[in-house]
C-alpha cells in the first residue's frame, strides 16, 4: 500500500477519465450549440459547461468522497427499489440503448461517410459493415477491463488531444465566418438552452460510472484510503476537467464561426466536416477522422466495461466477458438505425432522468448539513422526478397544450425546459421540516440493495 500516487499516475488516470468522458456527443453537440447561439454564445457555452464539464466532475467527486463503491449504494437512501430502478436506468441508458451505439453512428458519419458516395434512403450498406468492424474492435479491447488506463489514458488519449488541437487551434486562429443572429430557444433563454443541451452528452450519468473506474485505478496505483483516494479523485477529476472545457469551448466557436447550412445542422457532424475540410481539405476529414475514431472508440470501451461489470454482479449465472460481448452486439445492432433518430429517441429520456442525477449528485454534497436525513433525500427526489418526468413528456412533442400552460404559469423555469428546480428544493425543505422516522444505518441499506 502506497501513502501517495506518484503525479505521473494521477495524470495518466485524469486523461483517461476524459477520454472515457469525450466521445460521440461531446463532438457533436457544442458545434451545433455554437451555431445555433450564434452572438448569445457565451450565456448558452457556459450554461451547456455547467452540465456538460461541472456537473460530471461533481459526479465523479461525489463517488470519490463519498465512500459508496457503486451507484446502486449511492442511490439507497432514497430506497431500495428506487436505487436498483434508477442504477439499472443509468446503465442502459449510457450503454447500449444510447450512449454506445451513438458511438459507432458518430464516427461513421464523421469520419467515414464523407469519403463515400452520398446515398439515398434505404437500408445503409455502408454503415452495416462499418459498425461490425468497429464493434468488433470495441468488444476486443474491452474483454480485458484492467489494461484500460494503459490503452486509453497512456495510448489513446494523446492521439485523441492531438487531432484535436490542430483543428480548433487552426479554428480560432483563422475562423471561417463571423456568428450569426440566434436561432430558436437560444434567442429568449440561451443559457437554459445551453444548460439543457448539456445533457444530451450523457457525461453526468456516466460520471457515476466513469467514477468508479477511476477509483479502482487509483486502487489498482496502491492507494486504499478513503483519505487518498478522495484527493486523488479530485486531482484526475480536475484534469479531465480541465480538458473537457477547453475542447468544448473550441467546439462551439467552431460552430459559431461556420455558417455552413446554418440553422439546419441537427447533429453537428455537417459543421465539423466541413470546418475540416475547409481549412485542411481532404486531410482534414483524415485528421478529424481519426479524433472521431479515438473518441468514440475511448467511450465505448469504457461503457462497455462499466454495463458489463455491473450486470454481471447483478446476474452472477453471466460471466463479464459475455455479458461484454452480448452488450457489444446489441449496440451494434442499435447503431444501425442511424444517429439523428437514436438523438431524437434519447432526448426525451434523458430529459426525464437528468435532474434526478443532478439533485443526487448535490444531495450527496450536502449530506453533512442535514446529517444525512434520509426524508430529505426522498421529498426531495419525488419532486424532481414528478416535473423532470413532466419535461420529459413535453421534450417527446405530446401534445397536452392545457397542461403545458397551466406549468408555465405557475411552475418557476418550466417554459425553460427546468421545471424540476424549484420543487426539488421545496421537497427537500419539506424533507428537512419533517419529524425524521427510525434511522436505517449505512450497513442495512447496503444489505438491503446487495
Amino acid at each position: 500500500m502506497k501513502a501517495k500516487i506518484s503525479r505521473n499516475e494521477i495524470i495518466a488516470i485524469g486523461l483517461m477519465l476524459f477520454a472515457l468522458f469525450f466521445g460521440a456527443g461531446n463532438l457533436i453537440f457544442p458545434p451545433a450549440l455554437g451555431q445555433a447561439a450564434g452572438t448569445h454564445f457565451w450565456p448558452s457555452i457556459i450554461g451547456f459547461l455547467l452540465t456538460g464539464v461541472g456537473l460530471p466532475l461533481l459526479g465523479v467527486l461525489a463517488i470519490g468522497v463519498s465512500g459508496h463503491d457503486d451507484v446502486q449504494s449511492l442511490a439507497s437512501k432514497i430506497s431500495p427499489t428506487f436505487s436498483l430502478f434508477f442504477t439499472v436506468t443509468l446503465y442502459l441508458s449510457i450503454g447500449p440503448f444510447f450512449a454506445i451505439p451513438r458511438t459507432g453512428t458518430v464516427s461513421y458519419e464523421i469520419g467515414i461517410a464523407p469519403f463515400l458516395p452520398e446515398m439515398s434512403g434505404g437500408f445503409n450498406v455502408a454503415l452495416l459493415i462499418y459498425t461490425m468492424i468497429y464493434f468488433g474492435i470495441v468488444g476486443y479491447l474491452s474483454l480485458n477491463p484492467s489494461k484500460i488506463v494503459d490503452r486509453v489514458g497512456k495510448v489513446m488519449t494523446p492521439i485523441l488531444l492531438l487531432c484535436l488541437l490542430i483543428v480548433l487551434v487552426t479554428t480560432v486562429i483563422n475562423p471561417l465566418d463571423k456568428p450569426l443572429a440566434p436561432i430558436g430557444s437560444y434567442m429568449d433563454n440561451a443559457f437554459f438552452k445551453g444548460f439543457q443541451e448539456g445533457y444530451l452528452t450523457m457525461d453526468t450519468l456516466a460520471s457515476f460510472v466513469f467514477g468508479i473506474i477511476v477509483i479502482n485505478a487509483i486502487k489498482e496505483n496502491g492507494i486504499t484510503t478513503k483519505g487518498g483516494i478522495a484527493k486523488a479523485t479530485i486531482k484526475a477529476g480536475f484534469i479531465a476537467a480541465g480538458a473537457l472545457g477547453l475542447i468544448y469551448l473550441g467546439l462551439a466557436y467552431l460552430g459559431a464561426t461556420t455558417n455552413f447550412a446554418a440553422g439546419e445542422a441537427n447533429n453537428g457532424g455537417a459543421l465539423l466536416t466541413h470546418s475540416a475540410n475547409a481549412h485542411f481539405s481532404v486531410m482534414g476529414n483524415i485528421i478529424l477522422g481519426l479524433a472521431i475514431l479515438f473518441a468514440c472508440l475511448t467511450t465505448s470501451i469504457g461503457l462497455i466495461t462499466s454495463c458489463a461489470s455491473y450486470f454481471a454482479k447483478m446476474f452472477p449465472a453471466f460471466s463479464y466477458k459475455t455479458l461484454a460481448i452480448i452488450f457489444t452486439i446489441f449496440s451494434a445492432a442499435v447503431a444501425n438505425v442511424g444517429l439523428s433518430l437514436l438523438i431524437t429517441i434519447s432526448v426525451p429520456v434523458l430529459v426525464a432522468i437528468y435532474p434526478l442525477a443532478i439533485v443526487l449528485i448535490f444531495l450527496t454534497f450536502s449530506d453533512p448539513l442535514f446529517k444525512g436525513k434520509r426524508s430529505v433525500y426522498r421529498w426531495s427526489m419525488l419532486f424532481t422526478g414528478i416535473f423532470s418526468v413532466m419535461d420529459g413528456i413535453k421534450a417527446a412533442g405530446l401534445q397536452l397544450e392545457g397542461l403545458y400552460s397551466f406549468l408555465n404559469q405557475y411552475v418557476p423555469l418550466f417554459e425553460a425546459g427546468m421545471g424540476w428546480v424549484v420543487p426539488a428544493i421545496v421537497g427537500a425543505i419539506i424533507g428537512l421540516i419533517l419529524p425524521a422516522n427510525q434511522k436505517q444505518s449505512d450497513a442495512e441499506t447496503k444489505q438491503k440493495v446487495s
